[in-house]
């Protein structure tokens, strides 16, 4: 099959013609791959900057495919529609995942960083960690949804009911969480990279009532701030712009260090928290929630053979929206 496989930590990925094509285990489907998201996970795996990758591996894990075969045990039928997100096995048995936290498993497995990912013709997932999607939808669209919208909702929970939200790091889970904190009725605030014009128009095209440099406060208090860049550095830029109880979410799987910062941009009660992975019930809950708002993705599309390319533009900020690799056109 084709892929596209990181041999190395810290290289670049590369394009295989004639990669061997996986074998499903019991309980598991293999699913042929109609598109696949680029997801700044991905970058973080690839940079290095997680640890313990197992090389070599194929990343992806906003996967949009068919169901081609199946495992022994495996539930789901051939010619199935499916999802695959970060989350691809956790044991069930653990603290975590008996406490309904199966995103915090000790012994979770993920998609793209120890099972091989979707940038490739076909991949092996554990049926209970597939999820239906609709025939008629645009496989394009959906790809998207498989991360950056599921955990830009988990993150969004965690804002509770603030009414004026910040969105700092203006990529693909921020463009589509505006969408649904709009639905919402909440009035959303945009921070993109000083200088981004591109994005922050964007921003405004989706309904925020401002879109400005993270260099800037934003003109009103925020309630909540959810940060999607991994930069250490916007955790108090963000104190400094929400007020008293207002949180701080961090949504990122890696960021870099938080500077120092007074104390006085914690008190009155403030918040700062991170988001760890997802789970299923996120996942269930935001594509069902997505085709009501409706959500919809502004997307830039690649050949499976550039995903090295589209990582390149993701890591230099030339994406607005989200990178979706093409596997299958036309599928």
């Amino acid at each position: 099959m084709r892929a596209v496989v990181l041999e190395q930590p810290r290289s670049a990925p590369r394009f295989h013609a004639d990669w061997p094509e996986p074998v499903p285990a019991p309980g598991e489907v293999l699913v042929e791959v109609e598109a696949c998201a680029v997801c700044r996970t991905d970058l973080h795996v690839v940079d290095g900057e997680l640890p313990d990758v197992r090389v070599p591996i194929i990343p992806g894990h906003e996967v949009v495919g068919r169901v081609v075969r199946r495992g022994e045990g495996a539930v789901l039928p051939e010619g199935a529609r499916v999802g695959i997100h970060w989350l691809g096995w956790t044991d069930g048995i653990c603290a975590f995942c008996e406490a309904g936290q199966e995103n915090l498993c000790d012994h979770a497995r993920f998609t793209g960083y120890d099972r091989d990912g979707g940038y490739a013709e076909l991949i092996v997932v554990d049926a209970r960690f597939a999820f239906p999607l609709p025939e008629d939808a645009d496989a394009l669209q959906l790809a998207p949804l498989m991360c950056a919208g599921v955990i830009g909702y988990r993150a969004y929970g965690f804002a509770e009911d603030a009414q004026r939200l910040g969105l700092y790091g203006f990529g693909a889970s921020a463009h589509i969480l505006l969408q649904v904190a709009r639905h919402d009725g909440r009035e959303v605030y945009a921070f993109t990279r000083p200088g981004d014009t591109e994005g922050q128009s964007l921003a405004r095209e989706l309904g925020a009532v401002w879109a400005g440099g993270s260099d800037v406060l934003p003109p009103e208090p925020l309630d909540a701030a959810l940060l999607f860049a991994p930069v250490g550095s916007l955790v108090p830029a963000a104190l400094r712009a929400v007020r008293k109880a207002g949180v701080v979410v961090c949504a990122g799987i890696h960021m870099s260090d938080i500077p120092s910062f007074p104390y006085a941009l914690l008190w009155g009660e403030r918040v700062v928290r991170s988001v760890a992975n997802l789970t299923r019930m996120d996942t269930a809950r935001f594509l069902a929630l997505a085709p009501k708002v409706p959500v919809r993705s502004t997307v830039k599309t690649y050949p499976l053979e550039e995903a090295p390319r589209a990582l390149d533009d993701l890591r230099s900020g030339r994406v607005h929206g989200a990178a979706v690799l093409v596997v299958r056109p036309g599928r």
